[in-house]
This record gives structure tokens, sequence and C-alpha cells, in this order.
């Protein structure tokens, strides 16, 4: 009775064992679940005791894949990222409906390309093949200026491998629910370079802008997009549509910036500093241009993106000319007069796509701004300006500039750091400037009027409407552009000596420094900049 007894203790207290090692057994697979990662050695091991951890297909056997659950409309999905990456495409493209449609002018002459056609290149090109030369298209814009001597017309930013172009060549205009094109003989190719700078070559690709009037009969019309052909009937490799931003009411003042190049070199801290302070002066939009930057740039770049502070387009070189991350930048350092050639299509994008849109728009790089002296913004600064250029001959500029003065970052290191602004600030800190201005209509920056530039350059316009480029000097008693480097341009180093012998102390920027440092740090913290902020407080 009693070994009975014992027995059926011990078969119990078994029983008991081995509810407690489940159980055990179990809260250790919840613990592995919490503490580790999916996929980790212990959770797996844990999971499948009897597994051999070396074997994948015995591990996973019991870990469903973590596949994205959500269902995606494809075509629509496609659809958007086709309009958001390539702006340059014809809505008619983004319209299913639509693009099955024949448009022709017969079934053997000037078919429209169909988005397979197209003869993409480097992402944001359309090519041209023709007998003597190769085109790469940018962009097309609608042009309806008063003072455009052609009338209304489509004009069309391109880098072509020849110069002063000689063959023939023809705009074919697709117009809303009109199912034939439109011809029209292209009608010049402006140069948007001079040929003493250099590179003037055949097979250089060459920046033109190109222009195609709009037959009167449709001069109230604007094209849906056009295609440039060497036959009047050939079927068109390229499709470009056509911009025409017109907001109902017209802004102040943009600024538009080159291609971006800065992969290995962050700087993002320091155009921080710079965006806010161009936002107190009364930049309304910066438009930026991306080639290559520093992951930090980038992200910083969404940050006022998302904001509506700038707008970022991506860029790259057209043709040949590399866009590999590191190797481009090796090309642009090396190769000057390339560099400078490929700025002037982005420079000249902003302008056109922002013809109606704004009363000026200032061409700046990241180190340089528009300094009122004695007003507190830009709009203040014009009201004078004008007032001044008009009592010397009544008519509107094409142009109004400012000359160049150099903020060095080693005159700052005699003095030291003001104790009052973070050093983050770059430029609230470098005060000390160069006595002398370099040379006027030298290394300049203007504000430009859309209503009559044609082309832009970096410091000047090279074409206008009306008779001539006139510009207007703006007095350094009413403003200056703050130049901030670590040394002058190459082509300035003998003056760049004497710059640095005769500084003097130039606080005018000061004007913003509790509202800019505010605004600065106030970004730099939403950016990530600042991570022991908190234990800090």
């Amino acid at each position: 009775m009693v070994s009975r007894l014992v027995k059926r203790c011990s078969l119990v207290l078994f029983l008991w064992v081995l509810v407690g090692l489940a159980l055990l057994n179990l809260r250790g697979i919840t613990e592995s679940i919490l503490l580790h990662p999916p996929g980790s050695r212990l959770l797996l091991h844990n999971l499948s005791p009897s597994s051999n951890p070396s074997d994948p297909s015995s591990i996973f056997m019991q870990l469903p894949p973590n596949v994205d659950p959500s269902k995606v409309d494809v075509e629509n999905a496609m659809y958007s990222e086709l309009e958001r990456k390539l702006p340059s495409l014809p809505l008619v493209y983004l319209n299913k409906h639509k693009i099955n449609n024949v448009f022709q002018k017969n079934e053997s002459c000037a078919r429209f390309p169909s988005l397979y056609d197209i003869e993409f290149n480097n992402i944001y090109w359309q090519s041209l093949s023709t007998s003597n030369g190769t085109f790469y298209l940018y962009s097309a814009y609608y042009d309806v200026r008063k003072m455009s001597k052609i009338g209304p017309a489509v004009r069309i930013l391109a880098m072509i491998n020849r110069i002063e172009p000689t063959i023939k060549t023809h705009c074919q205009f697709w117009f809303e629910n009109k199912k034939e094109p439109v011809f029209v003989k292209v009608m010049e190719y402006k140069y948007i370079w001079y040929k003493k700078w250099g590179n003037y070559k055949q097979g250089i690709f060459q920046p033109y802008l190109i222009a195609c009037q709009i037959p009167e009969h449709y001069h109230s019309q604007i094209p849906l997009s056009v295609s440039i052909v060497e036959k009047v009937c050939d079927n068109a490799t390229n499709n470009l549509r056509v911009v025409y931003n017109k907001p109902p009411k017209k802004g102040g003042f943009a600024v538009c910036v080159k291609g971006l190049d800065f992969l290995y070199t962050d700087l993002s801290v320091r155009m921080v500093e710079w965006i806010e302070l161009l936002g107190l002066l009364g930049a309304e939009k910066i438009f930026f241009y991306e080639l290559q930057t520093h992951p930090n740039i980038s992200k910083m770049l969404k940050y006022y993106q998302e904001r509506g502070k700038v707008d970022v387009t991506p860029l790259t070189l057209p043709g040949n000319q590399p866009n590999i991350p590191g190797f481009q930048h090796m090309y642009l350092s090396k190769k000057i007069n390339h560099k400078r050639q490929n700025e002037l299509i982005p420079y000249n994008d902003c302008l056109y796509r922002n013809l109606y849109s704004y009363e000026y728009i200032a061409l700046l790089d990241i180190d340089e701004v528009i300094m009122p002296v004695k007003s507190s913004s830009w709009r203040e600064l014009m009201d004078t300006v004008l007032v001044k250029a008009r009592q010397i001959k009544n008519e509107t500029r094409a142009s109004y500039n400012v000359r160049n003065v150099y903020f060095l970052d080693d005159l700052l290191h005699s003095h030291g750091w003001f104790k009052d602004i973070p050093q983050y600030m770059h430029m609230l800190q470098h005060v000390y400037r160069s006595k002398n201005y370099t040379k006027p209509n030298m290394y300049i920056k203007c504000f430009h009027n859309p209503e009559r530039a044609l082309i832009l350059h970096n410091h000047f316009p090279l074409a206008c409407l009306g008779s001539t480029c006139t510009t207007y000097p703006i007095e350094t008693s009413d403003a200056q552009l703050q130049h901030y480097r670590a040394d002058c341009v190459k082509t300035l180093k003998k003056s760049c000596t004497e710059f640095r012998q005769n500084s003097i102390l130039d606080t005018t920027i000061w004007k913003f420094k509790d509202v800019l440092i505010s605004k600065t740090t106030e970004a730099l913290l939403n950016l990530g900049y600042f991570p022991n902020y908190n234990e800090i407080k």
C-alpha cells in the first residue's frame, strides 16, 4: 500500500516537473521574441531546439517571411512615378485613355511618338540624332512675353555637339484635341556661351536655346508638347511637355542654385543658415538642382522642401559625360569649362520655369548673399534702387547688379570667436571682410528681370529681349554681394593678398542676428543635429 502511494506521488511529481519545464521553455521563447530581432540565432534555436542551425530550411520552417501586405494599384503607381521622376514628359503619357489614340499627319508622316519611341538619355534628357550632330533636349517652355519680337513661341533648352549648328530642323507641335501635328521650322539656335571663354570646338556639347514660333492661327492655344525632328515627316524620338507656369499672382523674389556637387562634403549646417537668411531677406522660394550630395544635405533639402521653402530638381549630365558618383565630381573639377557650360542648363531652366511667377530672379551660390546695407529686405532695397535707376533712365532694366566683396575664412582667426553667437553660425561669425570690392562688373550677381532676360549666365544676362541687356549697378552703399570663401577665385590670386592685408569689420548681417540664430537652431534641432538636447535640457 505504501509502495503504491509512493509510486503515485512520484508520478504526480514527475508530471509537475514536465509541466514546469514546458512553462520555462515557453517563457524562454517569449523572452527571445521580445529581446531578439527576427532571424537571430537565439530565437531560431528556441523555436526549433531539435533543428540544425546550419540548415536554413530547417531553421526557417516555423518563421513566415515579413512580406509587405499592402495592396498597390501598380498601373497608377507607375504613372505617378513617371510624373514625379520625368517632369519633361507630356502629361498625355500619364493618361491611359488618351495614349491609346492615334495622332499623326498620316500613316507615313509624323506619328505621335509612343512612350517607348522616346530616346531617353541619362534619365532626364531626350535625344535627336541628325545627319550633322546630336541633340540632347532638356525641357521646353511657352514664351508669350510682350517684348519678344518673334511673338508666341516655344523655347527649348538643349546641349548640341556642334558650334553654330547649320542643320535644318523642325518643330512638331501637338495641341489639345488635334490629331495632326503643326509643323514649323526651327527659327534660331541661341548660343548660351561666349566663344572667347574656350571649349569652342566641334564635338563638345554646347548649351543652346532653340526657338520655334507658334503659327498665328494657333496663338490662342498652348501646345501640349513639342518634338524636334530633322525632316518634317520624321517620326520623332523626343517629345517634351511645354511648361507654362502662371500663378494667379506673381511673387517677389526667387533664387536659383546650380547643380549641387557636394558628395563628400557635408555643408548642411552652413546651408541651413544660408536658407534661413535668404528667407528673412525676402526669397519666397529657392530652386536647387541636385547632382550628387552628401546624405545630410539631401536630408536637409527634403526637410525644407516639405515646408515649401525650396524646390529640388534631380539633375544629370547629358551624353557620354559621367554620372557615376565620385567620377562625376572628378570630371567637373578637372574640366572647368565643361562644368560651366553644363551649369547654364539649370540656370536657364530655372528662369523659364519661373518666367511668370516672380518679379526678380537671382542666381546665387550657397556661399553668396545679396546683402542690403541700409534696408532690411530685398523689397525695401529694390524700392530704393528703382527710384535711383529711373532718375538716370526711365526704363525697366534687364538686371540690377551687386558688387562682390570677400568675407574670407581666415580673416576671423586673428580676432577669435564671438561669444554670444554659436560657432556653427558661419556667416554671423565671419564679419571681417576685405576693405576693397572686386572691380565693377567683375564677379557680380544680379536681380534679373524675367520680362527682359532671354538667356542667363552665372554673373549676368547673355541676351535680352528688347534692344540691349541694360543693367543697373546698385551702389555699394545700398547693397553688396557678401561672398564667404576660404580663398579668392583662382583668377584673383594676385589681388587676394591685398584683400587679406586690408580688412575691416562689417557687421551688416548682425541686424538679423537674433532671429537668424533662433531659426537656424530650430531647424537643426528638428533635423536631429543636437542628439543630446533632451539630456542637457
